[in-house]
């Protein structure tokens, strides 16, 4: 089949994309989990009287306990298939990716399925997360050295 046949078949049961609506959507979901964030953090530091940090630490695990249980009970990916980016861009697309697969390979072991696979997404985010940091801690010293 010639690319161009395949090409007219494939936009005929193509989805309709709605880039506005799921930007807007995206937008606004990753907005609720910031304010929620923001307001656990509130809630810790009037309530419990914990400093800002402390609080700070427990909302991120919060969030990435949340998240997780959501990706191991198997509704997250419906709801980022709705939500899209607003909620896999925080923490809790972090946690997911981990969970995730970690699930996929728990029937090899703990060893040779979670354990060798738990970073396999992950994996490239904190290398080049590492990696970026470390550049732009150097273009930081060396600013600061030459002013």
């Amino acid at each position: 089949m010639k690319n161009t046949k395949y090409d007219r078949i494939a936009d005929l049961y193509k989805a309709d994309e709605h880039r506005i609506r799921n930007a807007c959507l995206a937008f606004l979901v990753g907005g609720i989990i910031g304010f929620l964030g923001e307001a656990i953090i509130m809630i810790l530091t009037t309530k419990m009287h914990i400093s800002r940090s402390e609080a700070s630490t427990f909302m991120i695990v919060f969030f990435i306990f949340v998240s997780s249980l959501c990706t191991a009970l198997g509704f997250f990916d419906k709801l980022v298939t709705k939500f899209k980016c607003g909620l896999l861009i925080p923490i809790t697309g972090f946690a997911h990716s981990m969970t995730s697969a970690a699930l996929d390979y728990k029937n090899e072991g703990p060893i040779y399925g979670v354990g060798s696979n738990v970073f396999k997404l992950a994996g490239s985010v904190i290398l080049y997360g590492v990696v970026s940091a470390w550049f732009f801690g150097m273009i930081r010293y060396l600013i600061g050295v030459i002013s």
